[in-house]
């Protein structure tokens, strides 16, 4: 009985196969090191590095033979669990990075900014363009949704059940994202309200620095010096990357299995249209920039796979702004600034295809006339959601709890159990486009203020 709760509470190692598979892990971090020192571009080291944990992730299920549910195969939790030590693990040291390196870079920007530049003007602008590109992401979802008859014929009965998530007032969320206490913010990973408070303390240092600039200096020497820090752990622990995708693709594929998907099928071959349609309309917005969407893809490989593998918008922040100013060649302020913002509001594929895809789904399920005025709502229902979930746990089943109840579908929640069931197989590619609309509205609004180094971003970045 000892050994058996050592084996399988503790060392969580049960079965020959968890053993296997977690040295086949190691010798793929062995194949990765090659790539390393063949100097193999670390884009392209991250793209094997996907291919590889994918096809892992698949033999792994095929070894286990296809299991209707995953969580009850005690040696395929174990491997997802130990996989999760090296891909979570990563995700754990690029999160501790966000806050300190968000606080750092916001305080940063602010205190070089210069008389002329104006940051109510980058604010205005990076919200509209987020608020704009999740509407637009919101319109494709209803689509598509539309389109592909998502949830006609649906007999209610087989649908499993599932309870509405508590639904938090928009004037409380604002309110709480309001730095009442900045070490707990910063604590629970409230970005906005870290941001705020970075702002306030930028503001009062530009404004000291006529009368006190002598007293303020070491503050400001400090500031710089603290940012240079955190850039350079950052880089340190990028380099990680490619070894961490791999078990954090094959154990999200261990976690839902191959049968989970068949079932929603359908939802998820409309989920990935929309989000390829909405990515193109992106790179459209590339090109009204002056830029090469080609170029473009080849510089924003690392973030968009990382985010496609992490399913984490806030834990790719770091990647995020790093691709940015090195790849993009966008301001490190701006970069900063505008991707912390979209990190957590205005997220293109959480908060705009998905609600509206879910919101299609129901209204099909259960025949409700969708006219003008039911289109126009739900558009209203998605923009306004999409700031007011921002730095919530949970963003996207979240956002579909909003979504329904602001259209009078919130008792028709249990309806979509099924597809929230396989969140994790549409979260990837949902984060992806989140990430990517950030990004896209960075490099846009920088544009427009000339804060974009176009020979850097013709420069394909090779790291």
């Amino acid at each position: 009985m000892g050994e058996s709760s050592f084996l399988k509470g503790f060392l969580m190692i049960t079965d020959i196969r968890t053993i296997i598979y977690i040295f086949v892990l190691i010798g793929t971090f062995f194949i990765v090191r090659i790539f390393e020192k063949k100097k193999i571009k670390f884009s392209t080291r991250i793209i094997y590095a996907t291919i590889i944990g994918f096809i892992l992730g698949i033999i792994i299920q095929f070894s286990a033979g296809i299991p209707s549910e995953p969580s009850k195969v005690t040696w395929l939790q174990e491997i997802s669990k130990w996989y999760g030590l090296f891909g979570y693990g990563f995700m754990d040291l690029l999160k501790m990075l966000v806050v300190p390196m968000v606080f750092a870079s916001i305080l940063r920007v602010i205190i070089n900014m210069n008389e002329g530049e104006n940051l109510k003007a980058i604010t205005f602008r990076s919200l509209i363009m987020l608020l704009a590109t999740t509407a637009i992401a919101a319109i494709v979802g209803i689509i598509i949704g539309n389109v592909m008859k998502l949830g006609v014929g649906v007999e209610l009965g087989k649908v499993n059940g599932n309870e509405l998530r508590e639904i938090v007032p928009l004037v409380d969320t604002l309110r709480g994202l309001l730095p009442s206490n900045p070490v707990m913010s910063m604590a629970n990973g409230n970005v906005v309200a870290v941001i705020i408070f970075a702002s306030f303390l930028g503001i009062a240092v530009k404004r000291l620095n006529k009368k006190y600039k002598e007293e303020i200096k070491p503050f400001v020497n400090l500031v710089e010096a603290f940012y240079k820090i955190i850039v350079s752990v950052a880089m340190s622990v990028i380099k990680f990357m490619p070894y961490a995708v791999i078990p954090l693709l094959a154990s999200t594929i261990i976690d839902n299995g191959l049968s989970s998907m068949i079932s929603v099928v359908k939802f998820i071959v409309a989920l990935y249209i929309s989000v390829i349609i909405v990515f193109i309309i992106h790179l459209i917005m590339i090109t009204m920039n002056g830029l090469n969407p080609i170029t473009y893809i080849k510089n924003a490989t690392e973030a968009l796979l990382l985010a496609f593998t992490s399913r984490s918008s806030l834990g790719t922040l770091p990647v995020t702004i790093d691709t940015l100013v090195n790849n993009h060649g966008v301001e490190e302020g701006v970069s900063s600034f505008i991707a912390s913002l979209g990190a957590n509001m205005g997220m293109n594929g959480c908060a705009g295809i998905y609600p509206a895809l879910m919101a299609i789904t129901v209204a099909n399920m259960v025949g409700i006339d969708k006219d003008i005025s039911f289109y126009f709502m739900l558009l209203v229902v998605i923009a306004v959601s999409s700031l007011g979930i921002a730095g919530l746990p949970g963003t996207a089943t979240m956002s579909v709890s909003v979504v329904l109840l602001g259209m009078g579908l919130g008792s028709y929640f249990p309806l979509v159990g099924g597809i929230i069931a396989i969140d994790p197989i549409l979260d990837m590619g949902r984060t992806m486009l989140n990430v990517n609309g950030a990004s896209v509205t960075a490099i846009t609004v920088a544009n427009s203020l000339g804060k974009v180094d176009k020979e850097k971003f013709s420069k394909v970045n090779l790291h």
